[in-house]
């Protein structure tokens, strides 16, 4: 790898991992709460981000502190600040769009194909290279994410274009790992989520205003799980997501997109009532034992 383009990690493997996994689970229960938030989907989005700014200032300033620097003196929105925002405010768009237009499945399959465009992009855009271990780890993950979901999948001409946007998700988030990759080499994780937020929460709250959605919950408990898609799904998720990438290879951190695939089926079983099979729990084991395969050797 081109030295100049590696990142000397912050944390022992070990803990970027626990950061990496525990993010998903935090994201991975997203749609429980997205569910139970009785409003639109962009204004959930909206909130999801939105919500979660409070928390990230206060990590923000912690870490400004730590650097004994005004906080004011590091909110730099750099090109790979807005980059980061903007790539994860379509992330969104699109994955509500995929949502509104086909059926969840077809749309988190799909959505599931982001470590794909990673892998392609990797090396060309931050000279990061991967082991034949990384390709064959990643199949298996890919297996395994349509044992777990691909049950419901469908194949229907007038979903099409929802199987599109749900495709396009896929080519956002991919990018949007590769975009936290990049701006990690510049700012701390906090103070990169908190200035990436402010950006995809001011186009979210635009494309729901132009939507005609309603910002407001009809109940306590729709605001409730709006919160918790704030300070869980995206403060805590996201941020531990960008701790994460300070300190593992893009390629390899992408997988943890397949961990939110399990953890959204878990909460969906323990939360929604939803069902799982066999044949979900050996698409479960098949992505654990992808990533397993795919991890780093060093």
């Amino acid at each position: 790898m081109n030295s100049k383009n590696q990142i000397k990690p912050e944390y022992p493997f070990i803990i970027a991992f626990a950061a990496l996994f525990i993010g998903a689970l935090a994201m991975g229960v997203s749609p429980v709460y997205v569910r139970m938030a009785e409003t639109g989907p962009f204004a959930s989005a909206f909130w999801r981000v939105a919500l979660a700014l409070p928390v990230l200032l206060i990590w923000a300033k912690y870490e400004a502190s730590k650097l004994n620097q005004p906080l004011r003196s590091l909110l730099i929105f750099d090109r790979s600040v807005i980059l980061t925002g903007l790539l994860f405010a379509g992330d969104l768009v699109f994955w509500h769009l995929a949502i509104l237009n086909t059926n969840v499945a077809n749309a988190t399959l799909l959505a599931c194909l982001a470590p794909v465009w990673v892998v392609l992009l990797a090396k060309p855009f931050l000279g990061e290279t991967f082991t034949p271990a990384t390709i064959i780890g990643l199949a298996v993950c890919l297996v395994g994410a349509f044992f777990l979901i691909g049950g419901n999948y469908q194949i229907n001409p007038q979903q099409l274009t929802g199987d599109f946007f749900g495709l396009i998700t896929s080519v956002f988030f991919g990018l949007y790992f590769l975009a936290i990759r990049v701006a990690r080499r510049e700012h701390s994780a906090g103070i990169l989520i908190f200035l990436s937020t402010i950006i995809t929460a001011v186009i979210l709250l635009v494309i729901t205003l132009m939507a005609g959605q309603s910002l407001v919950p009809e109940t306590w408990k729709g605001a409730s799980a709006l919160a918790a898609l704030g300070i869980v799904s995206h403060a805590g998720g996201q941020g531990l997501l960008a701790i994460a990438l300070g300190s593992l290879t893009v390629v390899f951190s992408s997988l943890v997109i397949f961990i939110e695939a399990i953890a959204a089926a878990v909460f969906g079983w323990i939360f929604l009532d939803e069902a799982i099979g066999l044949v979900q729990i050996g698409g479960g084991a098949l992505v654990l034992a992808g990533i397993w395969i795919a991890r780093p050797k060093k």
